[in-house]
């Protein structure tokens, strides 16, 4: 790939290892297993690969370990068109992997998982309109792009989304133009009750803070939006008979700012991103199941 992608996504790679069980099982506990795969995941990682599905030019900025793991790491992307120029070896480390046991009835899930190795500033790409980031890759695009600002010209510096559903330590929002945490962690932050009036209120302080564009995820309850005269407005999950939702939320990462990059309003990007996350439900693991931009386009018209 030679020409510089509209989208880098910096933070985790993993490899996962993801088993179907009928009932989870207790401890010494011995289940079969009625599926077993393996495949790829991480939070800027399955963003990447849902933007590449969605015909965004995207890459990925992250560091794996000289091992077979981080070989899939590369060659997965690199199977879905993502830009590997800037995935780093490092020989001293070990690829990140992730056990995942989920229950068939009730898609209830168990995650093990190794810690992954952190991109630094000199892992994030300058050859990119937008960095998209999760709770591995942000300090480094928060260095990178506090190294840049003083050659940037005003107006022509990149644009930060960050994905703050495992949170992040220290995240100061002044300008982030699309921020995108978990209901959970939206009310955490800014100390909202479980109610809809303080969803609100909550989204309004996150722009307060310095956030452009603000999207809340809930899961099976859809996402609450900020619009920009300050009203919210709530997009429903799509109802959809899920194997597993492994995933999902890295996957509406992705789709909601593939949709932005494409000039969408907010509200219709979240709708759009929250088709894609549903549609990524349907296989146990978060990447195989992710629409191609046609079979959204086609989906729109039915």
């Amino acid at each position: 790939m030679s020409a510089d992608p509209t989208v880098v996504c910096v933070g985790s790679a993993t490899v996962d290892t993801i088993a179907l069980v009928d009932v989870l099982p207790g401890r010494d506990e011995r289940v079969v297993a009625d599926e077993l795969v393996v495949a790829g995941g991480g939070p800027a990682a399955t963003a990447a690969v849902t933007l590449a599905r969605l015909g965004v030019p995207v890459g990925f900025a992250g560091v794996v370990g000289d091992d077979d793991a981080g070989r899939e790491v590369r060659a997965a992307l690199e199977a879905e068109g993502v830009d590997t120029r800037w995935l780093r070896i490092d020989r001293d480390a070990r690829t990140a992997r992730s056990v995942v046991v989920v229950e068939r009835a009730s898609g209830a899930r168990t995650i093990i998982t190794s810690p992954s190795v952190r991109p630094t500033a000199a892992d994030v790409p300058a050859a990119a309109r937008w960095l998209h980031v999760d709770q591995n890759g942000y300090a480094a695009a928060r260095a990178a792009l506090a190294a840049r600002a003083s050659s940037t010209r005003p107006g022509h510096g990149q644009s930060l989304s960050v994905d703050d559903g495992n949170p992040i330590d220290g995240i100061d929002l002044a300008g982030v133009d699309l921020y995108a945490p978990t209901r959970a962690v939206l009310t955490a932050r800014f100390g909202a009750a479980n109610k809809q009036a303080d969803h609100g209120q909550a989204l309004r302080a996150a722009r307060a803070a310095g956030a452009r564009l603000v999207v809340a995820t809930a899961g099976a309850e859809g996402a609450d939006v900020l619009e920009e005269d300050g009203a919210v407005v709530h997009v429903p999950a799509v109802p959809v008979d899920a194997v597993s939702t492994l995933g999902a939320g890295d996957v509406f990462h992705g789709a909601l700012l593939a949709a932005v990059v494409g000039g969408a309003s907010l509200v219709d990007a979240a709708t759009s991103a929250a088709r894609v996350a549903a549609e990524s439900t349907r296989a146990l693991d978060g990447r195989s199941a992710v629409p191609f931009a046609a079979d959204q386009t086609s989906t729109s018209r039915q």
